[in-house]
């Protein structure tokens, strides 16, 4: 594969299996310019984790994750199917490669499918038959877009798409988003999407207000839209004093 994505170099930094020669050389080329990318890779993890126990505990037993990327190193369908072998989670990816080593990963569970789609063709997900024979649209679900807005420029028009998404999710459904900002580290992140022009997936930051107009219509989640580190924390141990050096903004709404 000679084209480096974004999806797996993520994976590579999250020590997952699924990339190749050209991800991986562009995983070491965010790292010469942000040395603790390793680190913020699992700190954003960490943040769709606690995320999806969230959704659990408010009693969601159904999941749309768009942007998936390759489901590995702790995923949605285990997480949520540890907690009820019953929870039923649709994955969504652009990448071909992706949602082949997916579908491989997710070979037997009658409760979870992959797609090939793009998020910003809302309804060919939400009406994709594979999609509703899994998912009951009209009982509330987790829609999780975690590390996939920032690969979505705004000429694709994504709040566009996510009005179409929150108009299909049924009262009590949760948003969940995980987006990256260049706010607290201008100067890497400038070179940062310099190098990611090269990968099929440009980078497109965005400051918090932008981020938070995703979220519109939703009731924010204490502690609304915050430094991933900080958004329910298991421990306080778990947020580092810099916690802005996540680079990355976390948050979950609820339709109410």
């Amino acid at each position: 594969m000679g084209t480096a994505t974004l999806a797996r170099a993520y994976d590579y930094l999250l020590g997952g299996s699924h990339n190749f020669a050209a991800d991986r050389e562009l995983a070491k080329r965010i790292v010469m310019l942000l040395p603790d990318a390793r680190q913020q890779a699992r700190v954003n993890r960490a943040f769709l984790h606690r995320a999806v126990r969230f959704a659990l505990d408010a009693g969601i037993r159904q999941f749309l994750d768009i942007g998936s990327g390759i489901p590995t190193v702790g995923n949605v369908h285990e997480i949520a199917q540890k907690v009820d072998p019953g929870a039923r989670v649709a994955y969504v990816d652009i990448d071909p490669v992706a949602v082949a080593h997916s579908r491989q990963i997710l070979a037997g569970n009658a409760n979870a499918v992959v797609i090939r789609e793009d998020l910003c063709e809302p309804r060919a997900i939400l009406d994709h038959p594979d999609v509703r024979g899994l998912l009951d649209l009209d009982q509330p679900i987790a829609v999780l877009m975690v590390a996939v807005l920032h690969a979505v420029r705004d000429e694709q028009d994504p709040y566009g798409a996510l009005t179409v998404y929150k108009e299909a999710m049924a009262p009590g459904s949760y948003l969940v988003i995980g987006h990256a900002t260049y706010e607290s580290r201008p100067d890497e992140y400038r070179k940062l999407m310099e190098v990611a022009k090269n990968t099929t997936t440009p980078l497109a930051m965005r400051a918090h207000t932008e981020i938070l107009r995703f979220f519109d219509g939703f009731e924010m989640v204490e502690p609304g839209l915050a430094w991933v580190p900080m958004w329910r924390p298991e421990s306080p141990d778990d947020v580092p004093e810099h916690p802005e050096m996540s680079v990355n903004y976390g948050g979950v709404g609820r339709k109410p």
